[in-house]
């Protein structure tokens, strides 16, 4: 899930990580950022498939989020104490990033596939940018366009096909409502993106945001998950993929270094040498991954009509999201990607 910067959110090209033709330069150009915005979504999209055999083995989803979570703070330390001045001076948005876009979204996503496919929970989960654009409409009372509107519509429709709400709801129930708690919990991150966004140049460093929100959250997920009656001897067995037999070290070390630390890193990395816009659109490509790989290497096959209704989740969620602002509005609406003009931009966070 990449995170766009407040600079970023605002076309801002000053100050730390801006897009301004010395960051490009200095970044090495858009076929770097396009690369490291494809590591990006490919290491988000691999999250599922190695925490669901840990699950599966015996690890409970919330003491396999708090590994992950507490594994990626401790990576992230050192950038945690280099950017310590947010900790005085942005204490809400961190706040917010550590119980929403960490603790929220990854606990809703990990317990969520512990009952329903990998594909089926992430496809849920892009709900997220209709729940942003239905909070500017009905809680800020601010417009937005038709061509959103439609997304939305779009969204919610493939939403049923994934479900197959004609069949009674075949999936777990309670799965669904998890996958959907992390929807809510990923529009709230979109939400946090604005917060300083007319800092300028005093706007928080991104990569500080990530470090003080890992630690956040892994503080409160100790408190729900209590890893102290964790089954540790899960890690040093093996775990059950598909049939075929995987260290739990190995899965482990790929949650906290691939899909978390690596994850987020090159996708702020992108963001800062591709427009939002650009990087937005890679990042969809997450969820054909997760329900590709959940495919091949979990053997969770989706039936005709629900890989038809994940096309149409993607495919609303992105006009959702890659919107123009409605005219009329005093301020640009969130859910729009920003063009040359500074409009705004809600870039993709997951689990």
């Amino acid at each position: 899930m990449p995170v766009s910067t407040s600079q970023e959110i605002q076309g801002n090209p000053a100050g730390p990580g801006g897009r301004g033709s010395a960051g490009k330069g200095a970044g090495g150009g858009r076929g770097a950022g396009l690369g490291l915005a494809l590591v990006s979504a490919f290491a988000f999209g691999g999250s599922g498939v190695a925490a669901k055999p840990l699950i599966e083995a015996g690890l409970d989803p919330l003491h396999v989020v708090w590994l992950r979570i507490a594994g990626a703070a401790l990576v992230m330390l050192p950038l945690a104490w280099r950017h310590r001045a947010l900790v005085v001076n942005r204490p809400a948005l961190l706040a917010g990033f550590g119980l929403l876009a960490v603790a929220g979204v990854q606990t809703c996503y990990f317990v969520a596939i512990s009952r329903i496919p990998v594909g089926v929970a992430l496809l849920i989960e892009y709900l997220g940018p209709a729940i942003v654009l239905g909070w500017i409409r009905f809680v800020q009372r601010r417009p937005v366009t038709r061509a959103a509107a439609i997304g939305v519509v779009l969204a919610v429709a493939g939403l049923a096909c994934v479900v197959e709400v004609w069949a009674g709801m075949r999936f777990d129930v309670l799965g669904v409502l998890l996958a959907l708690g992390a929807a809510v919990c990923q529009a709230g991150y979109f939400i946090l993106g604005d917060h300083g966004s007319d800092a300028g140049a005093e706007a928080p460093n991104p990569l500080g945001v990530i470090a003080y929100g890992l630690l956040i959250g892994a503080v409160v997920l100790t408190v729900v998950a209590r890893p102290w009656t964790m089954d540790w001897s899960v890690l040093t067995g093996r775990a059950d993929m598909d049939g075929t037999s995987v260290p739990g070290l190995l899965l482990l070390g790929w949650i906290v270094l691939i899909a978390t630390v690596l994850a987020y890193g090159s996708g702020v990395l992108s963001v800062r040498r591709l427009s939002p816009q650009v990087a937005g659109v890679v990042a969809f490509l997450e969820a054909v991954v997760a329900t590709v790989l959940a495919w091949i290497m979990l053997g969770e096959h989706l039936a005709a009509p629900q890989l038809i209704g994940g096309a149409m989740v993607l495919a609303g969620a992105f006009i959702a999201q890659s919107s123009r602002p409605a005219k009329g509005g005093p301020d640009p609406v969130a859910g729009g990607m920003p063009d040359r003009d500074g409009e705004l931009s809600t870039s993709r966070t997951s689990a």
